[in-house]
């Protein structure tokens, strides 16, 4: 008999374990959704401009080459679309509890209770039993705000990039953008020509390499709609230079070298102010934070109603930003400060064998085998867990390792009941990630939403890709036990 799953999360992750089920006719599945649509951080990421730095044909589902791709580069409506294509052509949105925000998942011995908000006010939560849960829910999608006093007490506009706010017009406001990562990259080019004024608060310059983007015609897209192979050999391509390539560059290798040189001279070329060209050229390794894909950043920036503040923003005041060295007066406020990275789960209450709480746990940066699986917790899977984020190439080849290991679990856990990953094979695995991460250079003096206050890095994968389809495919038997 197939285990009952619950599914928390239907954006990337999440729906590629609903459609794996239906693929091995399994129908024994609820994914909760918090949000009234499907799409995770593309269904709440919609500023202007919001894009992927990863190929289109790279950026999708292996079981689901799609020919529809308009460009190189997919833009978020496009890839939101993607997303719904898949759900309705496999369907699944029959499957999917939208609105229904999981608060807690509770281990008793035998099942998780899967516990959801109250549908109405006043009214009860509702729990629900289960055999396993897959936890979805991303690294990217509880925004974060500066810690900066006075936020409260701005009296214009402000929002986080992640929340938009497109009733509020921008044309002829006076605009503040704390933060430039890589969403404020996309959004800024956007904004710049609208706004009266646009100051960048920005902490660190990043490196940023040209994004070489290009539409699909209708001959190209019927091509690799109708051409046999040519899909699959595109998207192998794109696949085999980023690890031959860009890998490379992040374990301090080969084309380290390359990767800077190509950065300093895309800055270069688009700044031509010497003094910007300061401001904007970082002190750090390439990669050490994740590197900016873009051709219209720099010049964005370069407009004469654009100005790049290096100052620290010490207070939100009424009227605008305080610096240590002025007040910046402005009507709006975006603040593009990425997300609450570390924390995985959370806010979810999870509680494993004996009431063992994962936030606990994890107090000392989160840690899980193969970033699927953690001890004390049987029979809950992760996906885009710790470790298993990437900074070359595509998250969905990832995910689908991910979802291929929880596949392989389900015919032990019909037939042994719930099973955790062992302790020995816990420990192996973080003694592995730990000296495979000595290798990289996220350590190397910056700061990111790669790794813990405490300088941890929790969120990426250290190692080739290649290597983690391998382990991923091991046979479950061996890191696991029935409880």
């Amino acid at each position: 008999m197939a285990p009952k799953v619950a599914i928390v999360g239907a954006g990337f992750g999440g729906l590629c374990m609903a459609i794996q089920l239906e693929r091995a006719g399994v129908d024994s599945y609820t994914v909760f959704e918090k949000a009234g649509d499907l799409g995770g951080t593309w269904r709440d990421n919609s500023y202007p401009g919001a894009g992927c730095d990863i190929p289109s044909h790279l950026y999708s589902y292996s079981f689901e080459k799609y020919g529809s791709w308009t460009r190189r580069y997919p833009e978020q409506p496009e890839i939101l679309g993607y997303l719904a294509h898949c759900a309705d052509k496999y369907d699944v949105r029959r499957k999917i509890r939208f609105n229904s925000a999981v608060v807690s998942a509770v281990f008793d011995g035998a099942e998780w209770q899967v516990t959801t908000e109250a549908p109405t006010p006043g009214a009860e939560p509702l729990t629900e039993s289960f055999d396993m849960v897959v936890m979805s829910v991303g690294q990217l999608n509880r925004p974060h705000l500066p810690d900066i006093p006075g936020i409260s007490d701005f009296e214009g506009t402000s929002f986080h990039s992640a929340r938009w706010n497109h009733d509020h017009d921008l044309a002829g406001r006076r605009v503040a953008v704390i933060g430039n990562g890589s969403s404020a990259a996309q959004f800024i080019p956007r904004i710049a020509p609208q706004v009266e004024h646009l100051s960048v608060f920005q902490r660190t310059p990043n490196w940023v390499i040209p994004k070489p983007d290009a539409t699909f015609g209708p001959l190209a897209r019927l091509a690799f709609h109708y051409v046999p192979g040519l899909q699959r050999a595109y998207r192998e391509w794109i696949y085999r230079y980023a690890e031959a390539t860009l890998y490379p560059a992040l374990a301090q290798g080969w084309s380290v070298g390359l990767l800077k040189q190509r950065a300093l001279r895309h800055l270069r070329d688009q700044v031509p102010d010497p003094a910007l060209r300061a401001k904007l050229t970082p002190d750090y390794p390439p990669g050490c934070k994740r590197v900016v894909i873009d051709s219209t950043f720099y010049p964005a920036l370069t407009r004469p109603n654009v100005d790049v503040v290096t100052e620290k923003p010490i207070r939100i005041t009424p009227r605008g930003v305080e610096t240590t060295e002025s007040l910046y007066e402005v009507d709006t406020i975006i603040y593009a400060t990425g997300f609450k990275t570390t924390e995985f789960v959370a806010p979810i209450r999870v509680a494993g064998r004996q009431g063992r709480d994962l936030a606990e746990q994890w107090s000392g940066g989160a840690e899980a085998y193969l970033g699927i699986s953690v001890p004390n917790f049987p029979n809950l899977f992760l996906l885009y867990g710790p470790n298993t984020n990437l900074g070359h190439n595509s998250i969905i080849f990832m995910i689908e390792c991910q979802v291929n290991h929880i596949m392989a679990c389900l015919p032990y856990i019909s037939t042994l009941g719930p099973m955790e990953v062992r302790p020995e094979a816990m420990a192996t695995w973080t003694r592995q990630i730990d000296a495979a991460m000595s290798r990289m250079v996220w350590g190397d003096g910056c700061q990111s939403w790669y790794k813990t206050a405490e300088g941890r890095v929790t969120n990426n994968w250290p190692g080739p890709t290649p290597l983690y389809r391998r382990l991923t495919a091991l046979p479950p038997r061996r890191a696991y036990r029935p409880v």
